[in-house]
C-alpha cells in the first residue's frame, strides 16, 4: 500500500482558500496526503480557513495544523514562523508555496534546504537566475519543484498540443491572449503586495497564457515588450516575439467587472501558417457553454447572473461525504503531490545513495515529459517575467532574451 505524504501550505491567501486546501483535503480522504499544516503571516486567514462553510461541508471532519495557533492576536505578525515550521518536518515531503510572487524565492530554496518537494504557484520566481538555482539545487538534492500551471492541465490545451505535434495545426505565426481578472481583487490580499514596483499583471496572469503557447507549440520566447497604466493596480500590454518570428499580443488587469457575468474574460487565439493554407487553435476560456441566474446575489463579484465554469475548478457531489474538486486545477494540483508520492514510495526502501540516484533519474524523466512545470523545462517563463518586469518599468521598452540563456 501506498505511504501518503504531509503536506505543509505557506501562505493562507485566496488561492490557498480557492484551489489549493480544497483540492489538498481530497487528496487526504483518498489517500494520496497524511498530515495538512499551513503556516500564514497571521492567525487571521487560518481562522478564515478554518470556519469557511463551504469547505466544512464539502470536507466534513478534516482539519489542518495552523502555524501559528488561533488564539494568537489575529493581527500579530509571524513573519519567520514558515522556517520554523519547514525545520520540524520529516525529509521528503510536499511543501506547497503559496505566497505573493516576490516571495516565492526565499520560500522554495528554505524547504528545499530542509529536504521538501515543492509545489510552488505560478510564478516560480521573478529572476531566471533564481530558477537556475532553484534547478541545480533541487537536482543535487533530488527533490521536485513542480509549478502549478494549472492550464496546461485544461484538456482543450493537452489536445491542442497533440495535435500541434503532429502538424495538424501548422506553425504558429501570430495570435493573441487575454486574462482580466475581476475587481474585487482589489479587496484581498493584493492590496498589501501588487504595486508596480513588485509586480504586474503580465507577471501575475499573463504568464499563464506564454507559458501555453510554449507548452502548446515547443516555440521559446525571444523578445517582450509590455506597457502597463500605472496606479494602485496595473492594466498591460505585451508583446511576446517567439525563435520562429511569431507574435503573440497578451493583454491583462484586475478590472472586470463584478457586476458582468464573467467571472473574468480570457481567451487564446492563434493563427498558423500550413503548406499553401493556415490554421486555427481558438480558445473562449471565459464563456465555456454554462450561465446560471441565482435568486440571490451569490455569484462572483455579488453578481446574480454568471457565466460558470465547469472546467476550472467546482465542487461536486460524488460518492464519497460532503462534495469533491473536479476541473483542471484539481487536476494540476493533484498531479505534482501525486508525483511526489511516487518519488517518495519508489525510494523509500532504498539505501540513501540508491535513493537520491533514483530520485534524480525521476526527476529528468519529469522534465523530459514536460506536462508538469519544472524549473528545467519552463524556465523560459522566468526569462520572459524579468524581462517583462524590465520593459513596464521603462515604458514598454522592448527586451531581448540572450539566445544562450534560453
Amino acid at each position: 500500500m501506498d505511504r501518503a505524504v504531509d503536506v505543509t501550505i505557506i501562505g493562507g491567501g485566496m488561492i490557498t482558500n480557492d484551489l489549493l486546501l480544497p483540492s489538498i483535503y481530497h487528496l487526504q480522504r483518498t489517500g494520496v496526503v497524511n498530515r495538512i499544516n499551513i503556516s500564514a503571516l497571521n492567525a487571521a486567514p487560518l481562522k478564515n480557513l478554518k470556519e469557511n462553510e463551504e469547505i466544512r461541508r464539502a470536507f466534513p471532519g478534516q482539519d489542518f495544523t495552523p502555524y501559528p495557533a488561533l488564539s494568537e492576536p489575529p493581527d500579530k505578525k509571524f513573519p519567520q514562523l514558515y522556517k520554523e515550521v519547514l525545520a520540524g518536518l520529516k525529509p521528503h515531503q510536499a511543501v506547497v508555496v503559496a505566497m505573493p510572487d516576490d516571495f516565492h524565492y526565499e520560500v522554495v530554496m528554505a524547504a528545499l534546504r530542509n529536504n521538501q518537494h515543492v509545489l510552488c504557484v505560478k510564478p516560480l520566481v521573478l529572476k531566471y537566475e533564481q530558477a537556475v538555482e532553484i534547478e541545480k539545487t533541487a537536482f543535487e538534492r533530488g527533490l521536485f519543484v513542480g509549478v502549478e500551471y494549472h492550464k496546461r492541465f485544461d484538456r482543450r490545451s493537452l489536445i491542442a498540443k497533440r495535435r500541434y505535434e503532429l502538424g495538424h495545426f501548422g506553425e504558429f505565426m501570430m495570435g493573441e491572449a487575454k486574462l482580466i481578472e475581476p475587481y474585487y481583487y482589489r479587496f484581498s490580499n493584493f492590496q498589501n503586495w501588487f504595486t508596480a514596483e513588485r509586480t504586474d499583471p503580465f507577471v501575475y496572469v499573463g504568464c499563464h497564457y506564454v507559458d501555453l503557447v510554449y507548452f502548446i507549440t515547443g516555440l521559446k520566447p525571444v523578445e517582450v515588450s509590455v506597457a502597463g497604466i500605472k496606479g494602485r493596480f496595473l492594466w498591460s500590454d505585451g508583446r511576446v516575439r517567439f525563435e520562429n518570428g511569431a507574435l503573440l499580443s497578451v493583454r491583462n488587469g484586475l478590472g472586470y467587472p463584478d457586476a458582468a457575468a464573467g467571472s473574468n474574460d480570457q481567451g487564446l487565439l492563434m493563427y498558423c501558417e500550413g503548406a499553401g493554407k493556415t490554421g486555427l487553435i481558438k480558445h473562449d476560456d471565459q464563456f465555456r457553454g454554462v450561465s446560471y441566474c441565482y435568486l440571490e446575489d451569490i455569484g462572483c463579484g455579488g453578481s446574480r447572473y454568471n457565466y460558470v465554469s465547469p472546467d476550472f475548478f467546482q465542487l461536486v457531489p460524488w460518492e464519497g461525504e460532503g462534495y469533491k474538486p473536479v476541473g483542471y486545477g484539481f487536476d494540476s494540483v493533484a498531479a505534482i503531490i501525486g508525483t511526489i508520492q511516487k518519488i517518495d514510495n519508489e525510494t523509500a526502501s532504498l539505501s540513501e545513495d540508491e535513493s537520491l540516484s533514483k530520485r534524480q533519474s525521476m526527476l529528468r524523466e519529469i522534465d523530459a515529459r514536460g506536462i508538469i512545470a519544472t524549473p528545467a523545462n519552463s524556465h523560459i517563463n522566468e526569462l520572459i517575467i524579468e524581462a517583462a518586469r524590465i520593459s513596464i518599468l521603462n515604458n514598454g521598452q522592448v527586451v531581448n532574451i540572450a539566445p544562450e540563456r534560453s
